[in-house]
């Protein structure tokens, strides 16, 4: 293909006339350049919240997908909540090389850095929708691009996940998936076993599927996988998922962006008081929490 691979140390004598780019995972100063040709200044900033995608740096011999799961294992065990995936910038595990990669290549502010998972993010940020809100237990389901993560959720916080590969999975797979992590039936070596990351089960207690307005939320980017259900429910039967896609402060789209603000109150708690104040809505639910004050 033309390209050749060559040391840092072959770079620096190349040419002048050699193109030299730098690649990053986060580029504040490209982001604030473009917000500034909108008028909106990034100066002054109180935090910066970013979320990234972390399979974990496993060691030789170790499954990756295994690896990874252990890592979500080991966040929800010591703090079972889903702002327990997010950090402070110095706070991040070594073994988290795309979180570091953040903290790395963050240059040009001079604000405290969080940086969080993204699925976790996503349904964190459903939960602030107030039909979700409303319920005591609930099913969210993140569809994203390359990954789907689904939690169960309670009163004493995560009572279930699983992980699996978004590319995996079909409309019968996903719902039986589902219908087990409600029921508390299903097993790690259930995802695992099929590729994916896994599963584990927290409170056994199940979660009735009934209901009819839904019984499971549903966000990311490939949410259409659920949405069979809708449009062709009465094929399906009356043992089908029914999805509720979750609008959070009215945009589903950045049901993360609310995730990420509401875990920054959790892991910064000197910014807690008016970062909660916001994401109560006293606008309304089609209010963002930036215009509530």
């Amino acid at each position: 293909m033309g390209v050749r691979v060559v040391s840092e140390d072959e770079a620096a004598h190349l040419p002048d006339p050699v193109t030299r780019l730098e690649l990053r995972d986060f580029d504040f100063a490209a982001i604030a350049r473009a917000m500034a040709e909108f008028n909106v200044s990034l100066a002054g900033l109180s935090a910066v919240a970013v979320a990234v995608f972390d399979h974990g740096n496993a060691p030789p011999g170790y499954s990756d997908r295994q690896f990874r799961f252990d890592y979500l294992d080991r966040c929800i065990r010591s703090e079972n909540r889903l702002s327990s995936f997010a950090y402070r910038a110095g706070d991040i595990p070594l073994i988290m090389t795309r979180l570091q990669a953040v903290v790395n290549s963050a240059r040009g502010f001079d604000a405290p850095l969080v940086v969080m998972d993204t699925a976790p993010a996503a349904v964190l940020g459903a939960t602030f929708d107030p039909r979700v809100a409303a319920r005591r237990r609930v099913l969210i389901a993140n569809i994203g691009n390359f990954h789907t993560l689904a939690f169960r959720l309670g009163p004493r916080g995560i009572e279930g996940v699983f992980e699996h590969h978004t590319g995996l999975l079909d409309y019968p797979k996903l719902e039986a998936l589902l219908r087990s992590l409600a029921d508390g039936s299903l097993k790690h070596t259930d995802v695992f076993g099929d590729h994916g990351h896994g599963a584990l089960i927290y409170n056994p207690e199940p979660l009735p599927m009934s209901g009819d307005d839904f019984n499971i939320v549903v966000t990311g980017p490939r949410r259409s996988l659920l949405r069979t259900t809708v449009d062709h429910l009465p094929s399906l039967g009356p043992l089908s998922l029914i999805p509720y896609f979750a609008v959070p402060f009215g945009d589903m789209m950045i049901a993360g962006c609310f995730g990420l603000l509401a875990a920054v109150a959790d892991v910064m708690p000197e910014l807690s008081e008016p970062v909660r104040a916001s994401l109560r809505g006293q606008g309304g639910s089609g209010t963002p929490p930036w215009e509530v004050f």
